[in-house]
């Protein structure tokens, strides 16, 4: 199993069964040393599933006490590449370590 930390889309209900067929169960963390940004997406998939065309985007912080509240879901290998197919291309999915101590895969700016 995977642990994925999620901000944003990945957290809605409709976007959790789009793309892995069922709703994940998590637990909330914080991730530190991040901030949110904005991004257009433009796969028309995409946002009809998350109803929105802007997503938030991690982007890495100068200021080392920023946080970002989010889920930690526990996902199989393959949920994990359906999370990857769903993530546009402006994200890259990168191990960064959460306030609880624990390490898990994020989706952030490239």
């Amino acid at each position: 199993m995977h642990a994925l930390f999620s901000y944003g889309t990945l957290q809605q209900q409709q976007v959790q069964i789009d793309t892995f067929g069922r709703e994940l169960e998590g637990f909330s963390d914080k991730l530190i040393g991040y901030e949110l940004g904005e991004v257009e997406i433009t796969d028309e998939q995409v946002i009809a599933s998350s109803g929105k065309r802007f997503h938030p985007i991690l982007k890495q912080s100068s200021n080392k006490h920023s946080v970002v509240s989010g889920t930690v879901f526990m996902i199989t290998d393959d949920e994990l590449k359906q999370a990857d197919n769903y993530e546009a291309d402006c994200y890259k999915r990168i191990v960064a370590p959460l306030a609880s101590g624990n390490s898990c895969w994020i989706y952030a700016e490239k």
